[in-house]
């Protein structure tokens, strides 16, 4: 009897639209195959530090920019949440700061999943902060992880997830 493929999922979610469709076919595919569903959304504190010595930020920004990162952060993971409960789905929920790249491949690896789920199609769409920073960050980080993960990674690209979703 041969092993499956996956058991474990990580989505890494972000903000952007292609970030909640990769969190829509993940958890399509832990009801379709019985999978166990971790959600993960990064403050990038590392980025805002980085802005912050180069006098992009001054102190004070920093942090209300990382507070509103937060808020932005817990918003989503509801959101996600909500829509996992919809679907009879129970997922993992984790808000975690440090580097994009590094804290998601550790999650991958704590929670020993076989799998990591990103957004694709990035330059298609507009993300929560609208700034070109953050669209830059968000390629390196997707190139870092998919360079350095220790599991598989899948960029989900579909183009009819939030249809598939419906009738799931």
């Amino acid at each position: 009897m041969s092993r499956p493929l996956f058991n474990r999922i990580v989505v890494a979610v972000n903000g952007s639209q292609a970030s909640i469709h990769a969190a829509m076919y993940g958890i399509i595919m832990a009801k379709t195959y019985h999978l166990d569903l971790k959600v993960v959304y990064v403050v990038d504190t590392a980025t805002i530090k980085q802005l912050t010595l180069s006098k992009f930020f001054a102190s004070d920004e920093r942090e209300t920019y990382e507070a509103n990162l937060t808020s932005d952060g817990d918003r989503y993971l509801t959101y996600i949440g909500d829509l996992s409960k919809s679907k009879g789905v129970t997922a993992e929920l984790e808000l975690r700061k440090g580097a994009v790249w590094s804290e998601i491949i550790t999650v991958a690896d704590d929670y020993k999943a076989d799998l990591i789920l990103l957004g694709g199609r990035e330059s298609d769409e507009t993300y929560a902060t609208g700034s070109n920073v953050h669209r830059n960050v968000v390629s390196a980080s997707r190139s870092e992880i998919i360079a350095s993960a220790h599991c598989s990674v899948l960029v989900v690209k579909q183009k009819d997830v939030e249809q598939l979703f419906k009738i799931s």
